[in-house]
């Protein structure tokens, strides 16, 4: 998991930079951000990167500032943001407010989304624990009292 230390979201290049002039394929895009072909593919048909221009042989040539938008999302991705989360702060990004209250609430809202997969994590871990004790492995699979429990209709 990374930490906070190895999270970098510096500003994209503006569009027009020598940086963002350089034309990039699918494939060349993909490992200059370190992910796979088909996760560049999914985030372009979920508006995550927008769709590129395209040469006049068809090839699809992306800004050199999709790497950065791309290595925004895997590591907002990494917090557990979801995808819809993610746009949204793409969309504060590229809105220029005067100050980031917008994102901060966002993160606090993640935070209490972990610590309520957390808790509920503790929860599972206990009944798991509790299920271990039941049963001494010993008795034939039709008694298997583990087996019996998940059976169980909870209502």
């Amino acid at each position: 998991m990374k930490t906070e230390q190895d999270i970098h979201l510096a500003p994209e290049h503006p569009p027009g930079s020598e940086k963002d002039k350089l034309g990039l394929k699918r494939g060349e895009l993909a490992k200059a951000a370190g992910i796979s072909l088909e996760t560049v593919r999914f985030y372009e048909t979920k508006g995550l990167i927008p769709e590129p221009p395209r040469t006049s042989s068809g090839y699809r040539l992306y800004p050199g500032r999709t790497v950065e938008r791309l290595q925004f999302v895997q590591n907002a991705k990494s917090l557990g943001f979801s995808l819809r989360q993610i746009r949204d702060l793409l969309t504060l990004r590229s809105e220029g407010a005067d100050d980031c209250h917008s994102v901060r609430d966002q993160v606090i809202r993640q935070i209490a989304e972990v610590d309520d997969k957390i808790k509920d994590l503790v929860r599972i871990r206990k009944s798991l624990e509790n299920l271990s004790q039941i049963c001494d492995g010993n008795d034939p699979m039709n008694e298997c009292p583990i087996l019996d429990f998940l059976q169980q209709n909870k209502e």
